[in-house]
């Protein structure tokens, strides 16, 4: 097999050797976004990528998850795999049943394939709308894809950046299915927290039925500080962002890791240190036990008891 393509330069390899968490994850929590990249020389990198990033297979995330406390996993299917959902699927699989996945998938897709996915704990796909990380696909493939999986009780996950929603929310308004958003819709956390394009967004969550991710800190922050050599009070100037939408929220939060955090190039932030940013998110128990535990479980393991 050919080796692939050097790594994206300037690209940050995943913190090697994470904290321990000084803040207890309650049992049951779960991690609703993370990766898996390769191996390369098992799942190959898909040719029509923007990036290549190091790899970070099933092995290490499973190291990581058991290293922070972690339960549960839901892997999200990384674009530069493309919509060959091998690896992301051999991980989930290997979980034992602590791990769902969100898939990508073609308008095509046949429904023998769409049922092996969902056999195989798939219960979401992912529609990403950043140009720098994918060529956008027209809107109706996206709606054929939705009218595809709601039968399945799936949902779609949604990552754009907060400047554009103006234009997609129209769009997201008409999908069939429960929405996820990744990473709070990417705000503008030099702006205000009460501003109106952050106001505009919480609308958006009010008025429709969406999930939203409490997560990385570390791509959306601009002041910091990084969670880095043992601060526990990093990224404050995100935290307003995620504080206001766990308070409005309480039912409809949820929170991951972003692991093995791809298309960093500032700095790699040390996970045990992203696991004890989440008491400055969510403040009192209930709020924890909410966003890490009942949420997560209502969504992706309706069946099972949370915790």
């Amino acid at each position: 097999m050919n080796a692939p393509a050097p790594k994206t330069p300037g690209w940050l390899d995943w913190y090697p050797n994470p904290s321990r968490p000084v803040f207890a994850l309650p049992p049951g929590a779960v991690d609703t976004h993370c990766h898996v990249f390769g191996p390369h020389d098992r799942f190959p990198f898909a040719p029509e990528r923007k990036y290549t990033p190091c790899d970070g297979g099933k092995d290490q995330l499973v190291a990581l998850r058991d290293r922070l406390g972690v339960s549960r996993n839901v892997i999200v299917q990384a674009t530069c795999h493309g919509a060959d959902n091998s690896a992301m699927l051999d991980a989930v699989r290997a979980s034992g049943g602590r791990a769902r996945g969100v898939a990508t998938i073609r308008p095509d897709i046949e429904d023998a394939e769409l049922r092996r996915l969902h056999e195989a704990g798939v219960r979401g796909v992912r529609f990403n709308f950043l140009k720098r990380l994918v060529t956008a696909a027209p809107q109706d493939e996206l709606a054929a894809v939705a009218q595809r999986i709601a039968p399945l009780g799936w949902h779609v996950v949604l990552y754009f950046e907060s400047a554009d929603l103006p234009e997609l929310e129209g769009f997201f308004a008409t999908l069939p299915t429960p929405l996820v958003v990744d990473h709070m819709g990417r705000p503008d956390v030099t702006a205000s927290p009460d501003g109106p394009e952050f106001s505009r967004f919480l609308r958006f969550v009010e008025r429709n039925d969406v999930w939203v991710k409490v997560s990385c800190p570390e791509r959306l922050s601009v002041t910091g500080p990084p969670a880095l050599d043992g601060e526990r009070h990093a990224y404050t100037d995100v935290v307003p962002f995620s504080r206001r939408v766990v308070e409005e929220f309480p039912d409809d939060v949820l929170w991951g890791t972003d692991w093995p955090h791809p298309n960093l190039t500032d700095h790699m932030p040390d996970d045990g240190l992203l696991v004890d940013h989440v008491p400055l998110v969510a403040v009192t128990a209930d709020q924890r036990r909410r966003l890490l535990v009942d949420n997560p479980m209502r969504l992706y393991w309706p069946d099972e008891p949370a915790g």
